[in-house]
């Protein structure tokens, strides 16, 4: 059993609980309901949110990923639910709301519903220039991460992706995925990604921490089956590239030793090293890196969770750059994990730009 399904079942149950209150509340403010009904509707609620897991996880289907999208898409509601109907509470503290104002302040939920719902489907391509003095040629890296292949995006997601970077390959050289291809939320099967095969420009792929939920030996097959290379600790060198990807480490899977790591610095070429979270970044630099990829954050994916990522992750997203002229790059990601919404952040590629000073 993965970490995300022993997750999902420990906190189902509390899941139900709160969504009991919740709703309880939100009734309140437009009228009585029997208590009967709203235990029903919880437990509904609780068991969309974990039955189709254990379906998803042996075939995925078209009813387990539309019951895992509804899913999600509720418990984004849920959440903003919440902070609305405490603000409302909070109000009818001190003044006497008239119930067609209580129902305005309600559909603020559904209307932000749908833009989230668009932003998290809509793919765009951003542009960063990181300049260097030992580079003896131009070089644009399509650099994208935590694509999220499961049951709440699927193939299509795979489709959209691959045809974002058709258009991109007579621009650009190399693409990199700094992690977490798949969700863990439905099962990888061998042709899941072989959209990418059409791709006109080498594509790496370094393995993020969801990667190992739905069996890493899946999503490795399903890469090498669509031509993707696989850097699982390994380096690979490409023009005046040298690109190292360090597999996530965590549980019983160590992460090689700095010495180790070091042994495959090219002091000739750029080294870039392609690591799913944005941590150790000193570390990498002193070891000899020029530039670290990453993402893992989702820049939040949408607010009010933007602004706990910003405390959570000193580098939450975007382009960062030292004294030394060295560069990380932490991207917003391609898809979206869980809830199929996005406010504040881009679902984005990123064109990397290596030119030289």
């Amino acid at each position: 059993m993965s970490f995300r399904t022993r997750r999902v079942l420990i906190m189902t149950p509390f899941y139900i609980i709160f969504q009991f209150f919740l709703l309880k509340y939100i009734f309140l403010l437009i009228g009585e309901v029997n208590d009967f009904y709203l235990i029903f509707l919880a437990i509904s609620i609780g068991l969309m949110h974990s039955i189709p897991m254990f379906f998803e996880a042996r075939k995925s289907t078209g009813l387990g990923r539309l019951l895992s999208t509804v899913d999600g898409v509720w418990m984004w509601a849920s959440l903003m639910f919440l902070i609305d109907i405490v603000v409302i509470y909070l109000i009818k503290m001190f003044i006497d709301l008239p119930v067609e104002l209580i129902y305005l302040l309600l559909a603020i939920v559904p209307i932000l519903g749908v833009y989230n719902y668009y932003k998290a489907h809509k793919l765009v391509v951003n542009e960063r220039t990181l300049k260097f003095d030992n580079l003896s040629q131009d070089i644009n890296i399509v650099h994208l991460s935590d694509v999220h292949f499961g049951s709440v995006r699927h193939r299509s997601l795979i489709k959209e992706l691959a045809l974002k970077l058709k258009e991109l390959q007579n621009t650009c050289d190399i693409a990199i995925i700094s992690g977490d291809l798949a969700d863990g939320s439905s099962v990888v099967e061998l042709n899941d990604f072989n959209e990418l095969k059409d791709v006109d420009m080498p594509i790496i792929f370094t393995p993020g921490n969801h990667d190992f939920y739905p069996g890493i030996e899946n999503v490795i097959g399903a890469c090498r089956n669509a031509g993707i290379i696989v850097l699982d600790n390994d380096n690979f060198e490409f023009k005046n590239l040298n690109i190292y990807g360090l597999t996530y480490s965590f549980d019983d899977i160590k992460m090689p030793s700095a010495d180790e790591i070091k042994s495959k610095i090219n002091p000739n070429l750029v080294n870039i090293i392609n690591y799913h979270v944005p941590y150790y970044w000193q570390e990498f630099c002193d070891l000899g890196f020029d530039i670290q990829l990453s993402g893992h954050t989702h820049g939040g994916q949408f607010y009010p969770a933007v602004n706990f990522a910003w405390k959570m992750f000193k580098y939450n997203m975007g382009l960062f750059t030292n004294r030394a002229g060295k560069y990380l790059h932490v991207t917003t990601g391609v898809g979206s994990m869980d809830t199929p919404m996005r406010w504040g952040t881009d679902s984005e590629l990123v064109i990397l730009k290596l030119r030289k000073k």
